[in-house]
């Protein structure tokens, strides 16, 4: 099962994707929230979408796509986690996973704006294959880790190079900026990805390819991830933790390139679909 969210920013009602058309589910009540993953709520939802076949509306196609699920008590995110990516910046292959925060309120719609930065020289892109938190998961052992996956999410991990590296502390600095964390189109259920160790991602600015990755390369593997992450936290359903981005970021090349003012960019993954931003100025709320 696919699930989306539409409408207004902050009035999003849930649906789900089929076949390539958005159904309206908001009959089933509430969010797709912590409630909703915390009680088996994707099972739940398969049943009523069986039980009402063929009579579901369907959403109007000029209807905004927001983020599949609501804002996520914590975004988690895992740096340098594929060897392509730490060799280009220049970074030491991790021992360890390297865990950092990005901010709930940098969540927007797959298709919403990037807005740069009040002073920001360096916004770049960074295409990722995230992981939805299905149940409150603590000291999870590796074996076990999937069983806590509710499913999975196409997600560009926006990043402000300067704030992130040259202001003097924590990566958090560069990576919670507002809309800096687009998701979806759609969370995708974990029995629709037949394997998660080769699921292709990529992204694009003004049409040329700058990432082509896969997930096979990933340095630590999605069990081993949320295995590690629920080391030094509880994470909650819902939550979502971010598996680190392939080769190709803009901070990579000589001489970097960031991204501007009118700047398109697309991305996609396999079984997660694609999603497209455009890249405006800052400007106040």
């Amino acid at each position: 099962m696919k699930l989306i969210c539409f409408g207004d920013l902050g009035k999003e009602k849930i649906g789900i994707h089929i076949n390539g058309v958005n159904y309206d589910v908001t009959a089933f009540g509430g969010d797709y929230d912590e409630s909703f993953f915390g009680t088996n709520g994707v099972a739940r939802l398969a049943d009523f979408v069986k039980e009402n076949e063929g009579k579901l509306p369907k959403v109007d196609e000029n209807e905004r796509i927001g983020a599949p699920f609501a804002r996520p008590s914590k975004i988690v995110c895992i740096g340098l986690n594929y060897k392509d990516h730490a060799e280009e910046t220049g970074a030491k292959i991790p021992d360890e996973p390297i865990i950092f925060m990005k901010s709930t309120t940098a969540l927007v719609g797959p298709f919403d704006n990037i807005m740069i930065p009040k002073n920001s020289a360096k916004t770049d892109w960074e295409v990722e294959f995230g992981i939805v938190v299905g149940k409150t998961a603590s000291y999870v052992d590796e074996s076990e880790a999937l069983d806590y996956v509710a499913g999975y999410v196409l997600h560009n991990d926006v990043s402000e190079r300067e704030f992130q590296i040259e202001r003097g502390g924590t990566w958090d600095k560069g990576k919670g900026c507002d809309t800096f964390a687009p998701m979806g189109p759609y969370m995708t259920t974990t029995d629709e990805i037949p394997d998660i160790n080769n699921v292709r991602l990529w992204l694009k600015v003004n049409g040329k390819v700058y990432q082509d990755g896969n997930t096979s390369n990933l340095i630590f593997s999605v069990p081993h991830i949320v295995s590690y992450v629920s080391q030094f936290m509880t994470l909650l359903p819902g939550d979502i933790i971010s598996t680190g981005t392939p080769a190709g970021v803009g901070l990579g090349f000589n001489p970097p390139i960031y991204l501007q003012p009118g700047d398109i960019i697309e991305l996609g993954a396999d079984y997660l679909g694609e999603s497209r931003q455009e890249v405006v100025a800052y400007s106040k709320k």
